[in-house]
């Protein structure tokens, strides 16, 4: 493996290592703070809901349950809590070891002996790769990529990878949520103004 491989390994084992981090530390937010959030959310609607008749509607009590449910699944998650947030800090330190290791490499020269630097790579690949905390919460992963792209200095990962903003920075899942979104969002505006709907002109 020539110089620049090396790099380029190197930061993908970092992007790895930074994103799982984050990963973890998304599952430990989401168990810390979103009970909590949706439970004082619902005791305002009901203290409101006393004096504003509209908060009474069905469908905002309905709401409501959802978010009783909502917690009670989160609280499966409520034991592994600590675990994630101990994983987070032991990649992140892992992340900014591979960082380092980045920056050696680059201070070398073409056709410099790369033997020690690689059996440092391997050692910290076998770090990474000791851990068993597989278990995340649902839509972690989109506030993980928030946490990794926008939060954390990834400037290094980036000289390699070459991120672009909707093929990396936005996971793919919740653009096509977005997308089913907007096309529901459209159809429901148009049937309510009584808009002739374009569509089935195509199909017929």
């Amino acid at each position: 493996m020539n110089r620049e491989g090396l790099l380029r390994s190197i930061a993908e084992t970092g992007y790895n290592v930074g994103f799982g981090a984050k990963k973890n530390f998304a599952t430990h937010d989401i168990v810390q703070k979103v009970p909590g959030g949706l439970g004082l959310l619902s005791l305002l609607v009901g203290l409101y809901a006393l004096i504003w008749e509209p908060l009474n509607a069905k469908w905002i009590a309905a709401t409501m349950v959802a978010f009783g449910i909502v917690t009670l699944m989160i609280t499966h998650y409520e034991h592994n809590k600590v675990a994630c947030c101990e994983e987070g800090e032991r990649l992140t330190a892992l992340f900014y070891r591979l960082r380092d290791l980045y920056r050696d490499v680059q201070a070398t020269a073409e056709g410099d002996d790369l033997t020690a630097y690689r059996q440092h790579l391997d050692a910290l690949q076998a770090e990474v790769f000791s851990s068993n905390q597989s278990k995340q919460i649902l839509f972690s992963d989109w506030y993980a990529h928030y946490k990794f792209f926008w939060q954390h200095q990834i400037e290094w990962i980036d000289e390699q990878k070459k991120f672009t903003f909707w093929r990396d920075k936005v996971p793919l899942s919740l653009s096509l949520t977005l997308a089913v979104v907007a096309v529901f969002i459209l159809v429901g505006l148009l049937r309510c103004s009584n808009a002739p709907l374009l569509l089935p002109k195509f199909w017929g």
